[in-house]
């Protein structure tokens, strides 16, 4: 945990107890003030700062009624098991908003269970904000598994792995894969793959009783190119071969079929499955991920979408 200096860590205390008392105990500002005994503007400003200092998270627990209809709407298309779709901001840029919390809340939902549980999970910026608005918990009796390596190209552990920061947070055992994404031939891959420690975390992700994972765009700006796992002459190899996404790494094309070659005989980690008997839910609501979402869901490479409304709407025009 960052240690904070002593002034900044009594601002951060009467955050806290701000925030408390305007969301949980339904205190108006000018009560708080009272309380406090400080200003209202100083109220004000320390509920503010709950917000942003992440000391307060906000669920909403009331269902939209178009979202309903939307999750609904694409579970019959689809042949989705499970559909959560969240309202969106049309002003805000963020990729995560609003699924991250649904992401979140459903994994709660499977953390609270007593009976032991493994749960799979890839990477990226949609599963890595889901982790950081899990709230604590104590549960050692699951188990985190990754789906995918956890070390960036230059040998750092990876800033959007989300396995370690979800374990950190429900304190519960975790089975990172301590390898990059793509390895730098096909060669290497094999040879990662047969190592006892690669091979017991792949094994116990396919035995998975859920599974998250965030689902990515193939194209010249994608994330595997930015972050350095594939060259951009690899990615427009794919793209020729029809690439419409990725999970994990792994591309497929318009109707969820794994690609040949090139990039997918070097990746590394546990391949999407077809008609899973388990859960297996995708993250994502980009824009430019439609293609990518559809194909998933027509591949019944997912069974599974959280996504927000104009996501929704989007795939629902686009047919089956």
């Amino acid at each position: 945990m960052a240690r904070y200096p002593d002034s900044q860590t009594q601002r951060l205390d009467d955050a806290a107890r701000a925030g408390w008392l305007y969301y949980v105990a339904g205190n108006t500002q000018d009560e708080i003030a009272q309380k406090m005994q400080i200003s209202r503007q100083s109220a004000q400003r320390l509920v503010a700062m709950a917000i942003t200092e992440k000391l307060v998270k906000v669920r909403l627990d009331h269902p939209v009624a178009r979202c309903l209809d939307l999750s609904e709407a694409l579970k019959d298309r689809f042949g989705l098991r499970f559909c959560e779709v969240t309202p969106s901001d049309p002003a805000s840029h963020s990729t995560t908003l609003g699924i991250a919390n649904a992401a979140a809340a459903e994994l709660e939902r499977y953390l609270s269970r007593k009976e032991p549980t493994i749960i799979a999970m890839g990477t990226g910026e949609e599963l890595r904000a889901a982790a950081d608005q899990l709230r604590s918990m104590d549960c050692p009796q699951h188990k985190l598994v990754s789906l995918v390596g956890n070390i960036a190209p230059d040998g750092s552990a990876s800033l959007l792995d989300a396995v370690s920061r979800a374990a950190e947070i429900v304190h519960a055992p975790y089975y990172p894969m301590p390898c990059s994404v793509v390895a730098v031939s096909k060669a290497e891959r094999d040879s990662i793959n047969v190592q006892r420690n690669i091979r017991q975390v792949i094994e116990l992700a396919q035995s998975a009783d859920v599974t998250f994972v965030g689902i990515g765009s193939m194209v010249e700006d994608a994330p595997l190119v930015k972050d350095g796992f594939v060259t951009i002459a690899d990615m427009r190899a794919m793209m020729v071969l029809g690439s419409a996404g990725e999970i994990t790494g792994w591309a497929y094309d318009d109707d969820g079929n794994m690609i040949k070659g090139i990039t997918n005989d070097r990746v590394v980690g546990v391949p999407p499955r077809r008609n899973s008997k388990t859960n297996i839910i995708g993250v994502s609501m980009e824009p430019g991920r439609l293609r990518a979402i559809r194909a998933a869901m027509k591949g019944r490479l997912i069974n599974g979408l959280i996504t927000n409304d104009a996501m929704a709407e989007n795939l629902l025009k686009t047919g089956r």
